[in-house]
């Protein structure tokens, strides 16, 4: 049973509310065992960016766009990660594609910006592709008449379209197992539906700090109040507060709304958790998905080409398709706020921490207790990369 606005709630979902409510009215949080202690190099080191790209980064599913991001019959979208051009395309068979957007002749883009086709044409010699991948016009073709035109159509990535996004991995001889990636968790984003939601907009900024350090800000509540002060996040959000499970490499944070306390004096009201707290997902190694009751806020975040330096893509998708001008103008609104509260309050402090991390001269960090979900991001890239944490 899918977990949303006026629709019951399951067992599971009213735990997750109650457990919640239960830290509201103590003021306590779910908590690690211990501090954890990290090296600074866990940060800064080049060698480490470079290990995390190629052997991470490179190797497991991203979430390359949503599904309603291309969802009609020949649309498609170009967008960079870790510097790739990728032409994510959905064919007249409505099956989507991953193709890397570079013409296997001279190597320029056959594709920019995004809309509908059927057909990609290079700007540099006029070889066509399918949305499919295929080449089949090749001007000149006396020149090329022992090339058989199968042989050279874009490169496809494996892809995979699971639980409302396209899924790839940035290798192309590589496996996909969008399945076995998620795990646990896989079930979980299947109740949420994301399949059905709308997608509204995108925007895309670089940053002077680490992308783990990034993602680290979607993990914790304890800054809530020192950062998002001013906004709908402070004044609306329990600080250092939070509800926190692990599904293997991905975990889910919630972070509850000042007005759940109301269900104490008033247990007939809503036990949903998408009313009662911001439901946060992390799904490894790159993505956050930040729901609220009206849509979900997609993050991801990838390094740029220094340890501290990182791309931030942020868009956000309606639980209701827009149907109308009002409701667009109504989501843009949304976006523009919670765009701003990461862009202008989120991402205003955290080159400070980039700073701090690129010139300190002390040897470690120290991640308290309270942030459980930070220490877990922590603890599993350091397995991956082979980092000693105490």
């Amino acid at each position: 049973m899918t977990a949303s606005i006026g629709t019951p709630v399951n067992n599971r979902d009213e735990e997750l509310t109650r457990r919640a409510l239960a830290h509201a009215i103590g003021k306590t949080t779910d908590m690690a065992e211990r501090e954890l202690r990290v090296p600074l190099h866990y940060y800064r080191d080049p060698k480490v960016t470079e290990v995390e790209e190629s052997q991470i980064l490179r190797r497991v599913p991203l979430a390359i766009v949503p599904s309603a991001q291309v969802a009609g019959v020949n649309d498609y979208v170009v967008r960079s990660v870790l510097g790739d051009s990728l032409l994510v395309t959905r064919d007249r068979h409505g099956h989507s594609h991953v193709l890397l957007n570079y013409c296997r002749h001279r190597g320029a883009m056959p594709a920019c910006g995004s809309g509908k086709a059927s057909r990609f044409v290079c700007p540099y010699h006029a070889w066509s592709y399918r949305n499919t991948g295929e080449l089949f016009v090749v001007p000149g073709q006396a020149g090329f008449d022992s090339m058989d035109k199968a042989d050279y159509g874009l490169v496809e990535l494996p892809s995979q379209e699971r639980h409302g996004f396209i899924w790839a991995v940035l290798t192309a001889d590589a496996d996909i197992d969008v399945d076995t990636h998620l795990g646990t968790l896989g079930p979980e984003l299947e109740l949420l539906d994301y399949a059905s939601y709308g997608y509204h907009g995108e925007k895309e900024f670089q940053s002077q700090v680490s992308w783990k350090g990034a993602l680290e800000a979607f993990a914790e509540g304890y800054h809530f109040p020192f950062v998002h002060g001013e906004s709908v996040i402070g004044q609306n959000t329990l600080a250092n507060t939070g509800v926190y499970d692990e599904f293997g490499r991905h975990h889910r944070i919630g972070f509850p709304f000042n007005w759940i306390r109301n269900l104490a004096e008033d247990p007939s009201g809503s036990w949903d958790p998408h009313m009662n707290m911001g439901v946060i997902y992390w799904i490894y190694p790159n993505l956050i998905l930040a729901n609220s009751p009206v849509g979900v806020e997609i993050i991801d975040m990838l390094p740029a080409g220094e340890p501290t330096r990182c791309t931030v893509r942020h868009s956000w998708m309606s639980r209701v398709p827009a149907e109308n001008d009002e409701m667009r103008a109504n989501y843009d609104l949304i976006f523009e706020g919670v765009h701003a509260a990461v862009r202008d309050e989120d991402f205003v402090m955290l080159p400070q921490c980039g700073e701090g991390v690129r010139r300190a001269q002390h040897d470690h960090m120290i991640i308290g207790r309270n942030e459980i979900g930070v220490q877990h991001m922590i603890t599993v890239f350091a397995a991956e990369l082979g980092i000693a944490l105490t």
